[in-house]
């Protein structure tokens, strides 16, 4: 019998509601992924709500749950995913435990969302840049930056889908062979109501051939600021990258319009709760995940990646 696909996920956990960990694992586990979660902060619920309590897990207090792991000798994971982390000393914590992790199964995926700001702004500590950019990237093989972040790690501007593509480019040179960025500035050739998402990836096979294939998506926008949605995004890729490893294309599609059946239907539940004329609240706005079941597990494709390049080597 073949053993289960095991994915080790490093990510914040809350009580209530749709975040980190708790955005990440029931999709992965209906996709049939064995999941450890390490929660890196334990809270209320997530930081958009007037009011949150909690703790937050320290570098050593992650080290003694690897170490417990370790000692049982069940530290063989498939899949890494990490998020959102607010602590210097904490990511490099988790580079090591990757690291090693990485020597016992060569094999092993990992998938990092570089979370650090969006439209220009920071919203964790300015050390971790040089952290992410030369510690945790390097180790990354796909790799899941919004376009402020992309700019960020690079040092480089993004004005047009050109500069975006040269950007990945940098990134590839970095270490991942995937990178995805998940949103951006860029106009959309369908009008101001989508969002442009690109993809890249660079695979070099076993026999040294390179295969590489570049696409671009246009997603509908959503009126509303919903929290979770990106950490959704990291585990639906790493799923579907995993059913289909050599197609970009088809793997980002089915991960937008995962995307795209629970934020609808959140919205419109939100709506309804709100009552006419309302905005919703931050509790309403709460990802309908278990509702979304059977989209995750199979999701009708209603956004559609177009590839703009595609070679073998």
């Amino acid at each position: 019998m073949k053993a289960p696909c095991r994915v080790l996920s490093i990510q914040s956990h809350v009580v209530r509601g749709y975040v980190g960990n708790k955005s990440a694992t029931f999709p992965l586990q209906v996709l049939g992924f064995e999941v450890d979660s390490i929660n890196s902060v334990q809270f209320s619920n997530h930081t958009g709500y007037a009011h949150w309590k909690g703790q937050v897990l320290t570098a050593d207090e992650l080290n003694v749950l690897y170490e417990g792991i370790k000692l049982n000798k069940v530290n063989h994971y498939d899949y890494i995913l990490t998020g959102y982390s607010r602590d210097t000393s904490f990511l490099e914590t988790v580079v090591d435990i990757i690291q090693e992790l990485k020597k016992a199964n060569p094999s092993l995926v990992y998938v990092c969302d570089p979370v650090m700001g969006d439209h220009g702004a920071m919203y964790v500590p300015e050390n971790l840049l040089p952290v992410y950019r030369d510690k945790v990237v390097p180790l990354a093989d796909i790799l899941t930056p919004n376009q402020f972040e992309a700019e960020l790690l690079t040092g480089r501007k993004v004005n047009t889908q050109e500069d975006a593509f040269e950007v990945m480019d940098l990134l590839h040179k970095m270490g991942p062979e995937t990178v995805v960025l998940t949103s951006s500035d860029l106009p959309s050739k369908k009008g101001d109501q989508f969002l442009v998402a690109l993809g890249s990836q660079k695979i070099v096979k076993p026999d040294g051939s390179k295969t590489s294939q570049k696409i671009c998506m246009d997603i509908p926008k959503v009126d509303a600021v919903f929290v979770g949605t990106g950490d959704l995004f990291a585990a639906m890729l790493l799923a579907w990258t995993h059913h289909h490893p050599k197609d970009l294309k088809a793997a980002c599609e089915k991960t937008v319009s995962v995307m795209h059946h629970v934020i609808k239907r959140t919205i419109t539940y939100a709506n309804e709760m709100a009552g006419p004329g309302k905005r919703p609240s931050p509790a309403q706005l709460e990802l309908r995940m278990v509702q979304s079941k059977a989209d995750i597990e199979n999701p009708a494709i209603v956004v559609e990646a177009k590839v703009l390049h595609k070679s073998s080597q």
